[in-house]
Parts: structure tokens; C-alpha cells; sequence
């Protein structure tokens, strides 16, 4: 997998540029969509969950958290959606050229990146607004955007090479989204479930989407949201959910590596 070679980054380069310009073409506000969308999101979420459910209520900040959940779930989201369809609607340039098929999925990923740094301002304003002060912790962040990256990339690689074959994918993963969204601490604090079962909390917790989300609370908004490494004292236990991106990515790049000869004659 060259993706470092100088036809691969102008491709590559080329390829986002396309995505984010086709993205919002004919839409009268354009690229303000990339900021209002989650934001009308987080206002239903809010006016449902924190003003008439009250969940949250003994976290600090918790509309801050709320907000940036939403952001998080909102790449992983795009980023494996728009990755799966992205070997097959960019069938015509299978056909035309010969580059590293990765490239193509890694354009999807870029494209749902930028739209997710924009948001992150917008947390982050937010969160000033709000009176949650980020401190010197905010540095850790960085690798967590990196696990949550490659956590996406390795899930579109296996989506994509699944939709090449099967397009029902895409519903299936929309269905597997909804009911991944109930399962992951975003409209809920994860001491909600922690007060109701330890164990069930801990589960949950082994999802890494949830281990990033409640780090990114730790770190970015305040230590009253508990991560992983404060509910157990078990290494491996702790371990699991950090070291699981990888294990995905390293799986999807062997299914993906294994079928990309294939896709142009499929497609």
C-alpha cells in the first residue's frame, strides 16, 4: 500500500477536493451545513434529553459533552458511511487508472475529517461559552483523534470491499449506526449506567467509540466524566478498547488488500 508515492498524494489531494466542492453543490447555505447539521442535531438531543429527561444532571458541563459526543459520532458515522460507497461510486476510475485502490477510501475518510476539525471549533467555543475551561490536558487529545481515525479507516476498508459485493450493506449498517448510537454514551452520561450496573457500564466501556468519547470528556471538558482507566484496575481489561482500532484496521487492510485486485471487474 503506497500511499506515500507523489501520484498517490495528488490523487488523494484531488480526490478530497471533489468530495467536499460536489458535497453542498446546488445547496443554498453550502459548506454551513458542516456546522449546522450537528448543531440542530445537538438541539433536539438537548432539548429531549437534558431539559425534559434531565440526564446528566450530575455531570459538569454536560450539554458541553453532550455537544461533542454528537461531533464524534457524527464522523465515525460519516466517515464509514461515505467510505463504504466510495469503491463503487468511484467505479469509472478503477477502470481508468492504475493507483493504490486504498486512496479512494482514504479521500472519504479526509473528506469527513474536515468537516469534524470544523466542528471541534465549534465544541470548543462552545465550551468557553459554557465556562468549561480546557486545560494543559487537551495535548492527549491528539492521539485519541488518531485511534478514533484509524478506527474509522479500518471499518470503511471492510465496508467498502463488503459493498462492492453486497449493496444491502448500506442498509445494514444504517440499522447497526441507530443501534449503536443508543449503545454508546452520547445522550447519556456513562454514570447513568455505572449507578443502574457496574458491569453492564464496563461492557459498554469496551467499545472504543465509548472509551474515546468519555476520554475526550475527561480531557477536553472536566475529570468529573470518568474514562475507562478510572473503572477498573485491570491492565488488559483497560487495554482492550485502545488497542481494538488497530486490530480492525490491521484485519480490514488484509480483507481490502485481498479483494481490491477484483473490485473493477466486479463494479
Amino acid at each position: 500500500m503506497d500511499l506515500f508515492s507523489k501520484k498517490n498524494r495528488i490523487l488523494l489531494k484531488e480526490l478530497i477536493k471533489t468530495d467536499f466542492k460536489l458535497r453542498y453543490q446546488g445547496s443554498v447555505i453550502g459548506y454551513l451545513w458542516s456546522i449546522l447539521k450537528p448543531m440542530m442535531m445537538f438541539a433536539i438531543m438537548y432539548l429531549v434529553f437534558i431539559r425534559f429527561l434531565r440526564l446528566g444532571g450530575d455531570v459538569p458541563h454536560f450539554a458541553v459533552a453532550l455537544l461533542l459526543a454528537n461531533v464524534v459520532w457524527s464522523f465515525f458515522s460519516e466517515a464509514t458511511s461515505m467510505g463504504m460507497v466510495s469503491i463503487v461510486t468511484r467505479g469509472d476510475l478503477l477502470r481508468k487508472l492504475s493507483f493504490s485502490k486504498h486512496i479512494i477510501v482514504l479521500s472519504a475518510i479526509c473528506g469527513a475529517m474536515i468537516n469534524f476539525g470544523i466542528n471541534l471549533i465549534v465544541v470548543l467555543l462552545f465550551s468557553v461559552i459554557n465556562g468549561a475551561v480546557t486545560s494543559w490536558r487537551a495535548i492527549f487529545a491528539i492521539p485519541l483523534f488518531l485511534e478514533l481515525f484509524v478506527l474509522a479507516f479500518g471499518i470503511a476498508l471492510i465496508l467498502a470491499t463488503l459493498f462492492v459485493k453486497f449493496r444491502d450493506m448500506n442498509q445494514i449498517w444504517e440499522v447497526f449506526m441507530q443501534a449503536g448510537m443508543y449503545a454508546t454514551p452520547i445522550i447519556y452520561p456513562i454514570s447513568f449506567v455505572s449507578n443502574q450496573s457496574l458491569l453492564a457500564a464496563k461492557v459498554i466501556m469496551l467499545n472504543p467509540l465509548a472509551q474515546i468519547i468519555q476520554d475526550l470528556r475527561y480531557i477536553l471538558i472536566d475529570p468529573a466524566n470518568t474514562p475507562i482507566w478510572k473503572m477498573s484496575n485491570h491492565i488488559w481489561y483497560i487495554a482492550i478498547p485502545y488497542i481494538l482500532p488497530f486490530v480492525i484496521f490491521a484485519i480490514g487492510l488484509a480483507i481490502f488488500n485481498r479483494s481490491a485486485k477484483r473490485f473493477a471487474e466486479i463494479i
